[in-house]
């Protein structure tokens, strides 16, 4: 069996700290080559290539597309960074796992999302924490509970480390570049989330260390298609700390209190699963989607692109309605354009005027 020729495009902190290791073991057992990266830092895509043995490095994208015969392709970018990657892998028949937040335009997402069931292929966006074992036990559970609330906690800790994830026009403030993760898990256990409103604490000028210009509190209220309310909490104040931190849901039922952290469940205070199997999230997820490619089953990603697009429709609206004072959002109504959000507008004393 000839392994699945791969490549990168965008070889950064998300690459180098979580796909590539990642894709580690099945390199060493021969179900994936390494076949081209591709990245604007040349310095850093020569150094990072030579750690992988990866030969073919470009930093243009069309011609890595153009002349490599791939099977698979990462795109690692930014979200504003996204430009034609899809549309040229997709018309190649090249598979494709995309970083979320896969892009802040939502009406590009549904252009590619379009793309990408056109040509047939497999797609998986990175939401990886719905490969902790411990999400698929909470989803099994819920199939016997009657789910009335969710609760989600994301408080993040320590210091900014990169550019575009510090500022809310490149990245939409923490809600969309990262609680979306625990969003999208939400909707692996309940299903799709159809309205939204929102608050968030603006960060007024010299808050925070630079060079955020980030809100430090974000409080959202969730509406699910099968009538469940939630409300999803993110903070990113802890500057100076890097292990308090926390990520959580919780989930009301009649007669249970069920609450999910990345490696337990515990129900009504009894701990009812523990994950002892050492694998990673992004593991679990790299294993899927190759063996997704492998196979050509599109049915094995867990967070194939168009569905995924939910789970950016509702952090988005949740911008919308906070730059809008709180007022509830139908995500049809974001879908369509005809309520967006602005990431140059200026709400109170607080998000100050973009350089």
């Amino acid at each position: 069996m000839n392994p699945i020729r791969v490549g990168f495009i965008g070889i950064g902190y998300i690459a180098s700290r979580a796909h590539l290791p990642a894709l580690a073991p099945l390199i060493e057992s021969n179900d994936v080559v390494l076949q081209a990266f591709c990245d604007i830092d040349e310095a850093a895509l020569k150094e990072r290539a030579a750690e992988y043995k990866v030969q073919a490095i470009y930093t243009e994208h069309q011609q890595m597309l153009e002349k490599e015969e791939l099977d698979a392709l990462y795109i690692c970018l930014p979200p504003t960074l996204h430009t034609n990657q899809i549309q040229i892998a997709a018309e190649k028949g090249i598979h494709l796992f995309v970083e979320k937040p896969v892009s802040l335009d939502i009406a590009q997402a549904i252009d590619c999302a379009s793309t990408i069931e056109q040509a047939g292929i497999v797609s998986q966006v990175g939401f990886n924490f719905r490969y902790y074992s411990s999400s698929e036990q909470a989803r099994q559970l819920l199939q016997n509970r009657t789910p009335r609330h969710i609760a989600i906690q994301m408080f993040y800790s320590g210091n900014p480390i990169r550019w575009w994830t510090s500022r809310y026009e490149e990245c939409g403030g923490s809600f969309v570049e990262n609680t979306i993760h625990i969003v999208d898990l939400a909707r692996f256990l309940l299903g799709d989330i159809t309205e939204v409103s929102a608050f968030y604490q603006w960060r007024l000028p010299g808050e925070g260390p630079e060079p955020m210009n980030l809100p430090h509190v974000y409080t959202t209220n969730y509406r699910f298609a099968s009538g469940v309310l939630g409300n999803a909490s993110t903070a990113r104040i802890l500057y100076n700390h890097t292990e308090i931190g926390r990520h959580k849901i919780t989930v009301l039922s009649d007669d249970s209190i069920i609450e999910w952290s990345n490696n337990q469940i515990m129900e009504n205070g009894e701990t009812v699963f523990e994950d002892t199997t050492g694998a990673t999230c992004s593991e679990n997820q790299a294993r899927a989607f190759i063996e997704a490619v492998r196979t050509g089953d599109r049915s094995i990603p867990r967070s194939p692109y168009g569905p995924s697009i939910n789970s950016l429709a509702a952090v988005l609206g949740a911008n919308a309605s906070a730059e809008q004072g709180g007022v509830k959002v139908d995500l049809k109504d974001i879908m369509t354009a005809k309520i967006a959000w602005n990431p140059r507008v200026v709400v109170g004393q607080g998000v100050p005027p973009l350089d």
